[in-house]
């Protein structure tokens, strides 16, 4: 679905601020979907009669429509035009939240989900592109992608406890019901304060490539839910080599193809791969924390979806107060000081989710939580600007696809990996695991150190 606008041409005054309030606001209305439905797992699983691992689908099929195709509309972006895209992207996002609202059982919603992850797809490298093109000064530009960071960071610890709010007055289905008007209200904006740029046509789409690899993400995704679900080895094995073959073929025709869908050229680079390695990480282990810990609560500790949503909300504050001031020490330092700081505080709170328990209080999953969202407030928007100080300018909307696209892989094989290894949380060895996955976090945290160090810029860039 496509819709046609009178176009805001250059002899229209283009307002920075409004643009950037209009992108922050379509990217929180998409990220907020990737963490909005964790709360409402357990009655979307009592209501449609699912297990676990049909649960996890229901948060991965989503975010491996994203990841899978990110990279593609930020291509088609730089070829006709951001506005056209995100104007698109929204109206598919808009009517798949319609269809999960409906939904009559686990297939359908799934279904829509992956819809609505094609259309975040579209439009979520449009956002940053289009900013990046209205703040063309450097300084400016670090600074708007700060507040963009914060308003996007915020859907993480805004979506449970939305989620948690509506799942407890009014069940899971206005969970999806929400995005129908918001949405509408989005697309109004974008007509009016997103000019209408023309593209590059010199961009085009390897659709084996591209085939290759979102064949190949779901694949990895589907043999890790499996194997941790205990399938059978003829479905692992049958799942593995499908998933090697696709990355192979999505590999191959990048490096050989003339507009390749993996931008190996960039990733050869470390100043352009580390701080997406960084952003990989933070998601990988944010949102495999996030699923796990939601688990733990409603089903170990027996807390419902509002009280749930309410104990994520230490991880907001930071988020929200830090991602500006890093945008700033971006800006006037460069984006490693930042990054760095805020990956070791992140390793200091993954520690202290080693000693929750199945009873006692929680404090030390409130304390944890503020110290990683202190952590991840110092680093998304530095990495942000590190990936784009990286890249040429007519190649922005491919890097910021690049960008979001490694973020969402780390989302949705978070999810996977630390749905696979906790299993349900009715057994014995669930609070063993998430003591395990706390300290492989810790580590992962300090890989991302390492990958700060070695190719994060450590100066400020000038125009």
């Amino acid at each position: 679905m496509s819709i046609s606008s009178p176009n805001v041409g250059h002899s229209q005054r283009v307002r920075p601020g409004r643009v950037l309030g209009a992108m922050c606001a379509g990217m929180f209305l998409v990220l907020l979907d990737v963490t909005i439905v964790n709360v409402a797992l357990p009655s979307i699983g009592h209501g449609l009669h699912s297990d676990v691992a049909m649960l996890q689908w229901v948060v991965d099929g989503y975010v491996v429509a994203i990841a899978g195709l990110l990279l593609a509309g930020g291509t088609i972006g730089d070829r006709i035009g951001h506005r056209r895209v995100l104007l698109t992207g929204f109206a598919v996002f808009g009517a798949a939240s319609l269809i999960c609202a409906l939904a009559p059982n686990i297939g359908v919603l799934i279904g829509a989900r992956i819809v609505q992850g094609v259309g975040g797809a579209l439009l979520l490298p449009g956002t940053m592109a289009v900013i990046v093109e209205v703040f063309p000064d450097r300084g400016d530009q670090a600074r708007a992608l700060g507040a963009w960071a914060a308003i996007s960071s915020l859907a993480l610890p805004a979506g449970p406890l939305l989620g948690g709010l509506l799942t407890g007055w009014l069940g899971w289905r206005p969970v999806f019901w929400i995005n129908v008007p918001l949405t509408a209200l989005v697309i109004l904006a974008t007509l009016r304060t997103v000019p209408g740029r023309p593209g590059v046509d010199r961009e085009r789409i390897d659709p084996v490539g591209l085939a290759g690899f979102v064949v190949g993400l779901g694949g990895l995704v589907f043999t890790v839910i499996s194997i941790g679900h205990h399938a059978g080895w003829p479905t692992i094995t049958a799942a593995a080599v499908v998933t090697a073959a696709a990355l192979t073929t999505a590999l191959t025709s990048s490096a050989r193809g003339a507009n390749p869908v993996l931008p190996l050229d960039l990733l050869r680079r470390k100043d352009f791969l580390s701080p997406n390695v960084v952003a990989l990480t933070m998601n990988l282990i944010f949102n495999g924390l996030l699923f796990v810990t939601t688990l733990y609560l409603q089903d170990v500790r027996g807390c419902s979806p509002l009280l749930s949503g309410l104990a994520v909300l230490p991880l907001a504050v930071p988020l929200v107060v830090l991602a500006p001031v890093s945008g700033r020490i971006t800006a006037r330092r460069g984006p490693r000081t930042a990054v760095a700081t805020g990956c070791v505080i992140a390793i200091v709170g993954t520690l202290l989710l080693t000693r929750l328990s199945a009873d006692g209080g929680i404090g030390w999953l409130l304390a944890g939580f503020g110290l990683l969202g202190c952590g991840a407030g110092l680093v998304t928007a530095s990495v942000v600007a590190a990936v784009v100080r990286a890249t040429p300018r007519d190649r922005s909307g491919l890097a910021t696809g690049t960008s979001n696209t490694a973020r969402q892989i780390g989302t949705a094989g978070g999810v996977a990996i630390f749905g696979a290894i906790a299993g349900s949380p009715t057994g014995a060895h669930f609070i063993g695991a998430i003591h395990l996955l706390a300290i492989a976090s810790a580590a992962g945290w300090a890989v991302a150190l390492a990958a700060t160090v070695y190719g994060v810029a450590g100066r400020p860039e000038s125009d």
